[in-house]
């Protein structure tokens, strides 16, 4: 049985696998034909978060393979001292044939799975989120093609999305630059998990976002203040002002360079209006493969198991 907590649980060959099966689904739901790959199966959904485009997205795609989703919430008493997690997970896990976990604390994800009798999808963690950097990477291949050798910048808070893309950088043969003030670079025994996990990769982090958009494909953004970190948003503001992803700095970049962001997007902070709307933007793009990405990822996982 295997689980997605993180993109290390992927070989780079299975994310190209996911990648085919997604391109596959995603081609013929545009003629109209929803392939119901995965008959009866049950996803259990856990969110502790708000969530537009993990909920429904997950949601859409089960239905789409012919499968059915179950949003539970505290009534089941999940997290709430009600009964210990082992008990929870194991029980659930006899209903549900996947469950998808989206939660503050990382090690929330890895306790469930431990317990759990089915496979585990991380829908977001204050650590990780690969089920965005899947959509995403998916994205630049629609776009691009070839993925080898591309240069993907991340501009802002070495936060989770930005965790997620390096990884997935790196199992695709792309290049990752995160631009980001001092202090919130990606720490040590994240970059020693990157080197272990796909030492191809080739990672620079510096702190200056012009030199880092110079020669890259996409460029990237998200909120510098993520959902917990609400006590910092006015000392971010200040911080993260220089490094907004605007007219200015998208000039800087190659003529063909994209832009994406994980959305929800705080318009006039970490991007401006014209770019996030402008003709190199490809957010919504990004946000309806989504649906296609995680339906390859289900496909992929519950048809193994």
């Amino acid at each position: 049985m295997r689980h997605l907590i993180t993109l290390a649980d992927l070989k780079s060959s299975e994310v190209e696998r996911i990648f085919a099966i997604s391109e596959d689904l995603k081609s013929k739901f545009e003629q109209g034909l929803r392939e119901p790959l995965l008959p009866g199966r049950v996803m259990a959904l856990l969110f502790e978060k708000p969530s537009l485009r993990t909920r429904v997205s997950f949601e859409a795609a089960i239905t789409h393979l012919g499968g059915n989703a179950m949003f539970l919430g505290d009534d089941v008493g999940w997290n709430n001292g009600r009964e210990s997690l082992a008990d929870f997970g194991r029980v659930l896990s006899q209903y549900v044939d996947v469950i998808v976990m989206r939660t503050k604390l990382h090690q929330s994800v890895l306790d469930l799975a431990k317990f759990a009798d089915c496979p585990v999808i991380n829908g977001l963690t204050d650590l990780d989120h690969p089920c965005q950097a899947l959509a995403d990477i998916f994205t630049m291949r629609e776009v691009f093609g070839s993925l080898a050798g591309l240069k993907l910048t991340f501009v802002g808070d070495g936060n989770n999305v930005a965790r997620a893309l390096a990884r997935c950088c790196g199992k695709v043969g792309m290049k990752f630059h995160l631009a980001t003030p001092p202090g919130y670079e990606f720490d040590a025994k994240f970059v020693a998990s990157l080197k272990q996990d796909v030492p191809q990769l080739e990672l620079t982090m510096d702190n200056d976002p012009g030199r880092a958009v110079r020669d890259a494909q996409c460029i990237y953004t998200d909120v510098w203040t993520s959902m917990g970190q609400e006590s910092e948003m006015e000392a971010r503001r200040k911080i993260f002002a220089p490094f907004q992803v605007n007219a200015k700095l998208m000039a800087q970049a190659p003529a063909d360079a994209i832009f994406m962001h994980c959305l929800p997007a705080r318009r006039g902070e970490e991007v401006t209006d014209d770019v996030i709307d402008g003709p190199q933007s490809r957010v919504v793009q990004e946000a309806a493969n989504r649906m296609h990405a995680q339906k390859g990822v289900l496909a992929w996982l519950l048809r193994r198991s």
